[in-house]
């Protein structure tokens, strides 16, 4: 099984998986601070169906003029996703609520120059709370989580993006500031399942508790980089429902 997954792995972390991911939008974009925001926008619309999610952060990066980063500091956002707009933009995601999300994204770049430089120079489980405790502050929480209870799915992805190096999907821009190795595992029902059929981890809930304990099961396979595992287990799930020869 280790093997396996070692090889699924290498088959699957390629310049092709940017095609229909949301990792993508964070390469349309140049310059660190466009990535870093372009990347944050993109992680935080994730959810639900991608032919309904990817077009609604196309939407963004369009309006941005590939600029996200100045879009954004400049409150430019406000032409489009005007305040007190309650019509839908996003399933749960009013008009006015990304109008709040995005104006705590300008005073975070306002108050610390960057989203990089927001970061705490620690361990990725100290990230995700800075980031819980900065949004919950401007009452986000249905966008971020308040705290680190949940799997913090979206930001988990987010933070690969931006700390695993030597990738062609994720972009390394903070490789110097949080381990790679204390990245964790990106988990949802469907992640918990393939994992689940694999005997890695046990547990029915995607709560950051499974996803420590799923993380510390792949860094037994991949001990210097735990979440090539997520393109390991992503492989998994194309092979198992396609039902792929058994020669992988």
């Amino acid at each position: 099984m280790e093997e396996l997954l070692r090889e699924y792995a290498r088959r699957f972390e390629t310049e092709a998986f940017l095609e229909g991911d949301p990792s993508w939008f964070m390469h349309q974009v140049e310059g660190r601070e466009n990535q870093e925001m372009m990347g944050f926008i993109a992680a935080a619309l994730s959810y639900g169906s991608r032919a309904q999610f990817m077009p609604k952060i196309r939407l963004l990066l369009d309006a941005s003029e590939g600029q996200p980063d100045a879009w954004v500091r400049e409150g430019a956002f406000s032409e489009l996703l005007k305040p007190g707009d309650g019509s839908c933009f996003y399933r749960l995601y009013t008009k006015d609520l990304m109008n709040r999300f995005l104006s705590a994204c300008r005073k975070l770049l306002s108050e610390y120059g960057s989203l990089g430089e927001f970061v705490p120079r620690a361990d990725a489980i100290d990230a995700l709370k800075a980031f819980c405790a900065f949004f919950s502050g401007e009452g986000l929480s249905v966008i971020i989580p308040k705290d680190t209870t949940s799997s913090c799915k979206r930001l988990c992805m987010f933070l690969r993006w931006m700390v695993r190096d030597s990738s062609p999907v994720d972009l390394g821009l903070w490789a110097g500031r949080i381990p790679k190795t204390s990245l964790i595992i990106p988990l949802d029902t469907h992640v918990l399942t393939e994992a689940g059929k694999l005997s890695l981890v046990s547990s029915r809930t995607a709560s950051m508790a499974a996803a420590m304990k799923l993380t510390a099961q792949l860094a037994r396979i991949f001990p210097d980089d735990p979440l090539k595992g997520d393109f390991a287990l992503f492989g998994y799930g194309v092979y198992s429902s396609s039902q792929a020869p058994s020669s992988v």
